[in-house]
């Protein structure tokens, strides 16, 4: 009897050329506008998809939601599994409620100007925010330790595989955390991004139990370079005109890095 067939919707981080659909399979390919890519593949068992999976791992793909198609999607576990707080902050996992607060500071041209992008409307915002892979990896900062407390920032926290080699790539599984970050400009000149991302590193180490921590920005923004050199990240990239900006312009961008053993409470 054949069975027949079940098709899934497999996204994954980044925004995958063209070419990889044929690599994989002459799979369908959307690049999403949170940054992500969803593939669609029809396979006739479990055999097939393990393939397609094997096959991103091979591309370095990290994927973040697989499912059916049909069926609604997953609830994301949060990376930050509990609030955190600092001597004059709350971190804490993101709700849908929080699209709107951080709407306020994000449709900003000064801080638009440094990300991957922001909808037009607050709608649209509001559809992005709320997807379940974008609420699991946000962070969202508050003043103060009162539940009302006023909304500052948000902090992206990403827990995500090393590159390894196929044979070694069960130990690399999740053994670092990209971070990223966005503050309201009303708040800035304080420190609070500091004190936040340095708490978010202290729970990378010593929570998560990861050995690495990223991050990356385009280099004319050293407000946020400034910050990674400020923790004690070490740059370790500097990409000459890497990425197309949307004033027409390709500009260079910086990767840091900090290791566990490099790191050390404040």
């Amino acid at each position: 009897m054949n069975t027949a067939p079940t098709t899934y919707a497999i996204r994954v981080d980044g925004h995958l050329n063209d070419h990889w659909s044929a690599w994989l399979g002459e799979l369908d390919l959307t690049r999403d506008d949170d940054g992500t890519t969803t593939l669609t593949v029809s396979v006739a068992d479990q055999a097939q998809l393990h393939g397609v999976l094997a096959g991103l791992r091979d591309i370095g793909a990290v994927l973040t939601e697989l499912r059916t198609t049909g069926t609604p999607a997953p609830i994301c576990p949060s990376v930050l599994e509990r609030p955190l707080q600092t001597e004059r902050l709350t971190l804490r996992p993101a709700t849908a409620a929080d699209a709107d607060p951080t709407w306020a500071f994000r449709q900003l041209e000064s801080i638009n100007e440094w990300l991957t992008g922001c909808p037009a409307n607050l709608e649209g915002y509001r559809e992005l925010f709320s997807k379940p892979a974008r609420l699991a990896t946000t962070v969202i900062v508050t003043l103060g330790h009162d539940p009302e407390a006023p909304t500052i920032g948000d902090f992206m926290l990403r827990r995500e595989d090393a590159w390894a080699q196929l044979d070694v790539a069960d130990q690399a599984r999740d053994t670092q955390a990209e971070l990223g970050w966005v503050l309201d400009p009303a708040f800035t000149g304080h420190g609070y991004a500091t004190e936040a991302v340095r708490e978010l590193l202290r729970y990378c180490f010593e929570d998560l139990g990861v050995r690495r921590v990223t991050a990356n920005c385009f280099l004319g923004n050293d407000t946020s370079w400034r910050l990674m050199e400020r923790v004690g990240m070490r740059r370790e990239v500097h990409a000459v005109r890497e990425s197309l900006h949307r004033s027409g312009r390709w500009l260079d961008t910086v990767g840091y890095a900090i290791l566990e053993q490099e790191w050390s409470p404040a």
